[in-house]
C-alpha cells in the first residue's frame, strides 16, 4: 500500500465515521474516533455489500459502503451501551 492510498484510505474513514456519526448522534466524534469508526464501519460494509452481492466502485462507492457499514457498527455500539 503506497502513501497516498493509505491517506486515501484514512480520509474516506475519516469521512464515512463523521457522516454516521452526524445521522446517528446528530454530531461527529472527534477526528480520530471518526476515522476508527470509519475504517472498521469499511470493513464491515465490504463484507456485508460483498454478501449481499452489491458491488461499488470509485470513491463514491467507497464513501457510501463505509457509511453504511459505520452506521451499522454505531447502531450496534448503541443497543451494546443500552443493554448493560
Amino acid at each position: 500500500m503506497t502513501l497516498e492510498s493509505l491517506l486515501i484510505f484514512l480520509l474516506v474513514g475519516g469521512i464515512a465515521g463523521w457522516v454516521a456519526g452526524i445521522l446517528v448522534r446528530g454530531r461527529g466524534h472527534g477526528i480520530v474516533t471518526n476515522i476508527v469508526v470509519g475504517v472498521i464501519g469499511a470493513f464491515i460494509g465490504g463484507f456485508l455489500f460483498t454478501e449481499l452481492g452489491i458491488t461499488t466502485g470509485g470513491l463514491l462507492g467507497s464513501l457510501i459502503m463505509a457509511t453504511v457499514g459505520a452506521i451499522i457498527l454505531l447502531l450496534i455500539l448503541r443497543a451494546l451501551k443500552k443493554a448493560t
